[in-house]
């Protein structure tokens, strides 16, 4: 008699969950992993990942990028997880993709300074030519703002980013014309705010991650510059703001593909689960958290569309896929995600949209 075959169910799908837990960045920590397990449990709720039960291996990102990316490399090879993805700054990314690249998909959801073409890597996050560039634009034509000091930090995204800035405006009514780099974990600016007392500029483009954001913008209030410059981050978000508190961000200008209380039917369906999960004491919900959510949940839709995550499978995703979520219509082009970006300016702890200034095409 032969045995009847038993159906062995496929292991889980587990996910190495790179976010910032600690240092400068650690601020954003507990919104992303809310948002994660969030994306999690509703894909666990239905099919998983191609129908294997999603797990979430979370691993410090706010650790030195070589730490991060041996531990997630570790991972990689040792056949414990299956995928990447997270929100982490440009240097673990590059560390990261280093170490795996090619390996395994890798869902980085942060605003990013353009391309990495390295295999397996989609790039979810806004970039310089949907955020900062028509933000800048739509401020000189609304505010009258034309000449930029940029502050940000010493590593691959502010530099390239101020580059980039520097060269698009250069043949245009606006220009930069400064540039400052600090290193990440600063939180002495005097020195900063100084040189932007004396600068001939209207406004200032900030890329400063997380606390440094917080400790600038104290800093720069307290010494009356928001009385004449105005601020416009890609990266300042609603925890960047309940740190600084209500009186550091006078004229401060955020672009992002999402905030908290964003008018769209996407934005208060992902709200309203958020709060229905957690409460009303969660973590703030975020473009930092949500970029979370929108990371695991596009390793939800490889597997429907592919199959599954692996490397060979994901070829099928092609260039142009159009799909929907908390940050509305959406259009993958290349590795890279086209989608809507709106303006907001602070006001007190939360943000006010003022315009949408870039459109999913």
């Amino acid at each position: 008699m032969v045995a009847p075959a038993i159906a062995v169910p496929e292991p889980r799908l587990r996910v190495a969950f790179v976010v910032p837990l600690q240092g400068p960045t650690g601020i954003y920590g507990p919104s992303c992993l809310a948002c994660g397990q969030l994306a999690t449990e509703q894909l666990n709720a239905h099919d998983g990942i191609a129908g294997r039960e999603v797990e979430l291996v979370i691993v410090d990102a706010g650790r030195q990028p070589e730490v991060v990316a041996a531990e997630v490399d570790a991972l990689v090879t040792s056949g414990a997880v299956d995928a990447v993805a997270g929100w982490h700054i440009s240097a673990v990314r590059q560390a990261i993709t280093r170490r795996i690249g090619g390996r395994v998909v890798y869902a980085y959801a942060a605003m990013h300074e353009g391309r990495d073409d390295t295999p397996g890597v989609f790039m979810l996050g806004e970039r310089p030519i949907n955020q900062l560039l028509p933000a800048a634009h739509w401020m000189r034509e609304e505010l009258g703002v034309r000449r930029w000091a940029v502050v940000g930090n010493d590593y691959v995204f502010p530099r390239v980013t101020g580059t980039t800035a520097r060269l698009a405006l250069r043949d245009t009514a606006s220009q930069v014309v400064s540039e400052t780099y600090v290193p990440l974990g600063t939180r002495d600016f005097d020195g900063v705010l100084e040189s932007l007392r004396g600068a001939e500029a209207d406004g200032v483009v900030m890329l400063l991650m997380g606390q440094d954001a917080v400790h600038f913008n104290r800093q720069f209030a307290r010494r009356g510059l928001d009385d004449r410059l105005a601020r416009l981050s890609p990266a300042v978000e609603e925890n960047t703001l309940l740190g600084g508190g209500v009186d550091a961000h006078r004229d401060l200008y955020a672009a992002a593909a999402y905030f908290d209380g964003l008018d769209t039917v996407e934005s208060h369906a992902l709200a309203a689960d958020y709060h229905r999960r957690f409460g009303p004491w969660a973590p703030a919900l975020n473009a930092v958290g949500e970029s979370c959510y929108e990371a695991i949940w596009f390793l939800g839709r490889l597997g429907r569309r592919c199959g599954g995550v692996g490397m060979d499978a994901i070829a099928a995703f092609g260039s142009g896929t159009f799909y929907d979520g908390p940050r509305g219509l959406m259009r993958l082009d290349g590795n890279l995600l086209d989608q809507d970006v709106y303006l907001a300016r602070a006001d007190g702890l939360q943000f006010r949209v003022e315009e949408q200034i870039a459109r999913t095409s």
